[in-house]
């Protein structure tokens, strides 16, 4: 297990109040839930810096819709849908 480190942050009172509130109602210390926080917020920020670079990637390889080609595939499901739904509608009649 690596060895932690240790940062500083300045917290606004009505903030540190849930923070308090939450870390004993929980059982923790602030420290354990300010980690906890910061590990879940960074995962989340990492793991839509990565959405995002797939999609980058998508269109350097030059896979993706124009405007108007996803305006007309919505349409077109749109469209379809509607058609499952009056079919199934009159089969049921």
């Amino acid at each position: 297990m690596s060895k932690s480190q240790v940062i500083t942050a300045r917290i606004d009172p009505d903030t540190m109040a849930l923070v308090d509130r939450v870390a004993k109602a929980q059982g923790r210390s602030r420290s354990w839930l300010a980690a906890r926080a910061i590990e879940r917020m960074a995962q989340e920020e990492a793991n839509f810096l990565d959405f995002i670079q797939k999609g980058e990637d998508d269109i350097a390889r030059g896979d993706f819709l124009t405007q108007e080609e996803m305006e007309a595939w919505i349409t077109e499901r749109v469209q379809t849908r509607a058609q499952v739904g009056q079919a199934a509608q009159q089969a049921a009649e």
